[in-house]
């Protein structure tokens, strides 16, 4: 069985044509995991995949609630990982395709919302664990937190001790608080491919992108969203203010051009700046690579372990 594969990098690397050739040759399904694909209305200033690329393959997450409503990164936990853990259980590969960080880390790492670190009591149970073993503490946990200690893994100290820190500070098992959630990494196999490219092709790409937008539509598609209530997220969406601009006569179509490009480009540098923290990326440089080349070789390191 193939890991859950993830498929991440900036804004305009590639990343849907390189899921969609892999999904059609694993006969997976792809998980998006991009903040503005949710949206159901826009399609040209959100880059959303075609009606044939969405034909060829089964995409989750894609064009599913209206720009009125409120997504937040903990309803898209909830039902992101649901979904992945189904899949992969009935045995159907997934691919996890996206730029926005905090949806990629929520599903691998999980959301806590509950009680805060308490560093002393941390301390405490990690000296426990140092002197009597990870066994002694996985132990304490069955006895407070049964359906917790099935889920976390008798090796997974960090999980225990957090476990452990939440029911001694508040009196109730982890299990049973609803604002908890952990993600897919220790629970599923898991590898996350990154693209990368220079900066110079990765922003001629963006430019060549924001031009196509206005080519199919843009404007028109701003003017007509503009006329629903947006909510605070899909307000956020690039492309809605500074088209918005441009309709308000703030700046000439020109100017908007420009500014959605610098937009665009201050969203990859920290899409960059984001995924390059996360040591568990296998990057895979792919300037002089075709994409037929990046599947070859993303295939390659999971046949081979690399």
């Amino acid at each position: 069985m193939h890991p859950v594969i993830f498929i991440v990098g900036p804004t305009a690397s590639g990343k849907s044509d390189v899921s969609l050739l892999l999904a059609q040759g694993l006969n997976a399904e792809i998980i998006s995991a991009d903040s503005m694909l949710v949206y159901r209305e826009p399609s040209i200033i959100t880059s959303k995949p075609s009606g044939a690329m969405l034909n060829k393959v089964a995409h989750h997450f894609v064009g599913t609630i209206s720009v009125r409503e409120i997504y937040s990164v903990f309803d898209y936990f909830r039902s992101s990982t649901e979904l992945i853990r189904s899949l992969y259980f009935k045995g159907k590969p997934v691919i996890v395709c996206g730029g926005s960080g905090l949806y990629i880390k929520a599903i691998i790492d999980g959301i806590f919302e509950g009680s805060g670190r308490n560093d002393k009591l941390r301390q405490a149970l990690q000296k426990s664990a140092d002197i009597y073993g990870k066994q002694y503490l996985y132990q304490e946990l069955e006895k407070v937190d049964r359906s917790a200690a099935k889920r976390i893994s008798p090796g997974d100290l960090r999980r225990i001790i957090r476990a452990l820190e939440v029911y001694y500070q508040t009196g109730m098992p982890i299990s049973q608080k609803q604002s908890l959630s952990f993600g897919l990494w220790g629970d599923l196999p898991i590898r996350i491919f990154g693209l990368r490219l220079n900066r110079r092709n990765l922003y001629r790409r963006i430019e060549e992108r924001v031009d196509r937008m206005f080519a199919q539509g843009a404007v028109d598609e701003v003017e007509a969203l503009r006329q629903q209530d947006l909510s605070l997220t899909a307000g956020k969406i690039i492309g809605v203010k500074e088209i918005g601009e441009l309709l308000e006569g703030k700046v000439n179509q020109d100017q908007a051009r420009l500014n959605m490009k610098k937009n665009t480009r201050h969203l990859a540098k920290r899409q960059i700046t984001w995924f390059k923290k996360d040591k568990r990326i296998e990057w895979i440089d792919i300037d002089d690579l075709t994409l037929e080349n990046i599947n070859d070789e993303i295939l390659r390191r999971i046949n081979t372990d690399v």
